[in-house]
Protein backbone atom coordinates (compact mmCIF):
# COMPACT_ATOMS: atom_id res chain seq x y z
CA UNK A 1 0.00 0.00 0.00
CA UNK A 2 2.83 2.40 1.09
CA UNK A 3 4.45 1.76 -2.02
CA UNK A 4 1.61 2.48 -3.91
CA UNK A 5 0.82 5.71 -2.62
CA UNK A 6 4.82 6.50 -3.13
CA UNK A 7 4.56 5.77 -7.16
CA UNK A 8 1.60 7.85 -7.21
CA UNK A 9 2.80 10.42 -5.72
CA UNK A 10 6.00 10.43 -8.20
CA UNK A 11 3.72 9.63 -11.08
CA UNK A 12 1.94 13.17 -12.72
CA UNK A 13 -1.44 11.71 -12.70
CA UNK A 14 -0.46 10.92 -9.02
CA UNK A 15 0.24 14.64 -8.19
CA UNK A 16 -2.83 15.50 -9.88
CA UNK A 17 -5.10 13.26 -8.11
CA UNK A 18 -3.69 14.48 -4.94
CA UNK A 19 -4.20 17.83 -5.99
CA UNK A 20 -7.38 17.24 -6.60
CA UNK A 21 -7.92 15.37 -3.40
CA UNK A 22 -6.76 18.39 -1.53
CA UNK A 23 -9.20 20.49 -3.51
CA UNK A 24 -11.85 18.45 -2.55
CA UNK A 25 -10.77 18.30 1.00
CA UNK A 26 -10.56 22.42 1.69
CA UNK A 27 -13.61 22.54 0.12
CA UNK A 28 -15.37 20.49 1.98
CA UNK A 29 -13.61 21.94 5.20
CA UNK A 30 -14.42 25.33 4.20
CA UNK A 31 -18.38 23.94 3.63
CA UNK A 32 -18.31 22.62 7.14
CA UNK A 33 -16.79 26.10 8.96
CA UNK A 34 -19.13 28.10 7.13
CA UNK A 35 -22.27 25.52 7.10
CA UNK A 36 -24.68 28.06 9.48
CA UNK A 37 -23.37 31.45 7.06
CA UNK A 38 -24.34 29.67 4.10
CA UNK A 39 -27.62 28.32 5.26
CA UNK A 40 -27.99 32.24 6.09
CA UNK A 41 -27.36 33.54 2.94
CA UNK A 42 -29.60 31.04 0.95
CA UNK A 43 -32.17 31.35 3.01
CA UNK A 44 -32.10 35.41 2.63
CA UNK A 45 -31.65 34.90 -1.18
CA UNK A 46 -34.54 32.68 -1.78
CA UNK A 47 -36.81 34.68 0.94
CA UNK A 48 -35.73 37.74 -0.91
CA UNK A 49 -36.81 35.92 -4.19
CA UNK A 50 -40.17 35.00 -2.69
CA UNK A 51 -40.91 37.90 -1.38
CA UNK A 52 -39.85 40.07 -4.60
CA UNK A 53 -42.11 41.56 -7.59
CA UNK A 54 -41.07 39.78 -9.71
CA UNK A 55 -44.28 37.39 -9.72
CA UNK A 56 -46.96 40.31 -10.91
CA UNK A 57 -44.98 40.23 -13.68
Amino acid sequence: MIRRVKSLLKDEKGMEMVQVAILIAIAIGMGILFKGKIGDFITGVFNDLVGSDFSDM
